[in-house]
């Protein structure tokens, strides 16, 4: 039987659902047409956030930000970067916590940046700080190899 995951449209926040096997198949939203894989960070808000975390199928990396962050602006292209990395494996969001400080106090963000990997709606791990590419890969990584 085919196993079917939860994708959440970065363009018009539809909860799309399609066969895993299709993730390799450039997969468009129902409702959109756009692609569900841009190869670039999802800019979120405190609601669709939270549609992302409960309706993702594959793990998802957030980066809690703020513009004024002299850090979060060093690690932006580092993350769009890995954005283009991770392909279809893995959801990347990022959330302003200035425009979203609810949503900042919601997910205990003590500290910008703050990367933090879901799976299933349940948090896996986080780090503080701007981190390299290969840093970030390698973290990322053993996060998602730790719960296997």
């Amino acid at each position: 039987m085919t196993q079917k995951i939860r994708l959440v449209c970065g363009d018009c926040n539809t909860v799309n659902q399609l066969p895993a096997e299709r993730l390799d198949d450039r997969p468009i939203c129902a409702q959109c047409k756009q692609s569900l894989f841009s190869g670039k960070p999802i800019v979120v808000n405190a609601e669709s956030l939270t549609r992302h975390l409960k309706h993702s199928g594959i793990p998802v990396l957030v980066d809690f930000w703020a513009p004024w962050c002299g850090p979060c602006q060093q690690f932006a292209p580092i993350f769009n970067e890995f954005a283009t990395l991770a392909g279809n494996q893995l959801r990347l969001l990022k959330l302003d916590t200035q425009a979203n400080q609810q949503a900042a106090i919601d997910f205990n963000i003590r500290s910008i940046p703050t990367l933090a990997i879901y799976r299933d709606d349940v948090e896996l791990a986080r780090t503080s700080g701007a981190l390299p590419l290969a840093q970030l890969q390698q973290w990322v990584i053993q996060q998602l190899s730790a719960e296997t």
